[in-house]
């Protein structure tokens, strides 16, 4: 359905922006502040009127739901041993920022300072950290690298385990030592996650930077229109088709379309449009606009491994919710204090660590969670248990994601534990996993290890286990990614402009060259804003040097 005033007489825009997901949102605020900007903003998903889209613990019920979720499906993944993985992506406003853990993590300075010194001016950790900054609203004092008073509200959790506390005591006694905060530039160690929140409620990237600025004259919103195609002039941007309410439509952008759909999306909708890859293109019967060689490869992202622990005489999220006075409670809970279970991300207690001594900075990260599951969106297991997940952060791995005309979805391949390296830190982790679970601090909860088991015992047995436990954690990046002019297999450039033609550039994840060492919502955002100047800058600069 359509949300807020609809084009009035003229399909013509300045700016049209498809997608309105976390950067998405960004950009559709930063440009329409200037009200001599017209910007459009095209989103496949619907409106966030939905109480489990509010509620933090909805994300139990949104994900595998096609509500909320676009229900993509991984092709069967041979480092997995065969199995193809669910590949939940939000399906409204927000996009994915409405579904997932809230988790606020920049990420690593040397993450960066790599995608600078890979020949991309401005994009190293001083560079970025002020586009970090301008948004954030965090509940801390300010300090260098936080401030409040900006748009995305970001918080503590509102409540803790006692499991988990020991389990972070557990953590120390293996040499991770306790810290205050992951997002300083260096995330080694333990802390609790900080989270998009705002007084008990999920605060997601529509909440912070799109509804608010509706009103604007200026911004216009249609929901439930799907993108068909990029529209070019020859080599030049001109607008987008797209259907919507059962007809297609076409809206013309004077001056650029912007592709903001994400890791999956984006690449996706280039293809269709005539821009990847040439041979690929050609054999689907799409004419070439723009031959991109790298344009869908490149796909990067963090595989958790999930071993989980059944525990004794203390709480879980487990127990509790099978509990059905507890469970009533938790409702009362937020209903009265917007506190509890209920409040809850997915993961509260984070971990970072080095798999071993040949590694120069964490590469590992836990999401150490007071529950189990079999799968997200599966419901939780009967007995007490909490889930001490690893990924590695910086896998070798690289996988793709195209168009393919025989299909109505993206053909996903994460290709998965293909290396050597990602199969022995998969291994490392779930021994480093072992050892924390191991410490006396945690015997009187009397841990028993149900995945993968103490059968699991040599690396070959636990390698095994990663390709039987592993599944995504919801990182998808790096399919259009941005490189330097002699970097033929980019498709964009460090400006976020698409190679090869003009008016169109892409301003998500799928941008990343390298993925980030943690959760990967907040450097959306910070692309998002980051992408926003850029094109105000050029927007300027163009407007001195004469007529657009």
């Amino acid at each position: 359905m359509s949300r807020a005033r609809q084009p009035e007489g003229s399909d013509s825009y300045d700016y049209v922006i498809v997608g309105a997901g976390s950067a998405g949102c960004v950009v559709a605020n930063r440009l329409s502040a200037d009200p001599r900007n017209r910007v459009l903003v095209i989103e496949a998903g619907g409106f966030d009127r939905w109480i489990w889209f509010h509620i933090p613990a909805g994300y139990l019920f949104a994900i595998g739901n096609p509500r909320a979720d676009w229900l993509f499906r991984t092709t069967e993944q041979t480092g997995l041993r065969g199995r193809s993985l669910d590949y939940p992506r939000g399906k409204v406003i927000g996009g994915s920022s409405a579904i997932n853990a809230m988790i606020y993590m920049r990420g690593q300075a040397a993450d960066y300072d790599s995608w600078q010194a890979l020949g991309l001016p401005g994009w190293g950790w001083n560079d970025v950290l002020p586009y970090f900054l301008k948004s954030e609203d965090h509940m801390r004092p300010p300090n260098e690298f936080h401030r409040s008073g900006g748009e995305w509200r970001v918080e503590f959790p509102r409540m803790h385990w006692e499991i988990l506390d020991s389990f972070r005591d557990a953590a120390e006694q293996q040499g991770i030592a306790k810290i205050d905060d992951f997002n300083s530039g260096d995330n080694e160690g333990s802390s609790y996650f900080q989270v998009n929140q705002k007084g008990g409620w999920r605060f997601s990237a529509a909440r912070a930077f799109l509804k608010p600025v509706l009103h604007r004259s200026n911004l216009h919103l249609i929901t439930g229109a799907e993108a068909e195609k990029v529209l070019f002039d020859g080599k030049k941007a001109t607008g987008l088709q797209f259907r919507h309410e059962g007809r297609t439509r076409a809206v013309r952008a004077e001056r650029e379309v912007i592709l903001a759909s994400g890791a999956i999306g984006s690449p996706w909708l280039l293809e269709k449009s005539g821009v990847g890859q040439g041979e690929r293109l050609r054999a689907a019967g799409i004419e070439v606009v723009s031959d991109l060689p790298g344009l869908g490869e490149n796909l990067q992202d963090h595989l958790q491994i999930r071993p989980v622990y059944k525990v004794s005489n203390v709480r879980t999220l487990n127990t509790d919710y099978w509990n059905l006075f507890r469970r009533l409670g938790m409702g009362l809970d937020f209903a009265f204090r917007r506190r509890g279970p209920l409040t809850m991300a997915p993961s509260q207690l984070g971990l970072f660590a080095r798999s071993g001594p040949d590694v120069e900075r964490a590469d590992l990260q836990f999401h150490i969670q007071p529950l189990s599951l079999d799968a997200w969106g599966a419901g939780l297991h009967r007995f007490g248990a909490i889930t001490a997940s690893v990924c590695n952060l910086r896998p070798t791995s690289r996988g793709s994601v195209h168009f393919d005309p025989a299909k109505a979805m993206p053909v996903i391949n994460p290709n998965y534990l293909s290396t050597d390296r990602d199969r022995e830190v998969a291994v490392r982790g779930l021994r480093l996993a072992r050892q924390i679970a191991g410490s006396s601090l945690l015997g009187r909860y009397a841990l028993e290890e149900i995945k993968p088991g103490p059968e699991a015992a040599t690396d070959e047995d636990l390698a095994n286990a990663a390709g039987d436990l592993g599944t995504t954690i919801f990182h998808p990046v790096g399919s259009a990614r941005m490189g330097s002019k002699d970097d033929h297999f980019a498709a964009v450039d460090a400006r976020l402009r698409v190679r090869g033609v003009s008016g169109l550039r892409v301003i998500d994840a799928s941008v990343m060259p390298l993925i980030t060492s943690g959760n990967t919502n907040a450097p959306s955002v910070m692309i998002g804003e980051k992408g926003a100047a850029m094109m105000l800058e050029d927007s300027k600069e163009a407007f001195c040097n004469g007529p657009v």
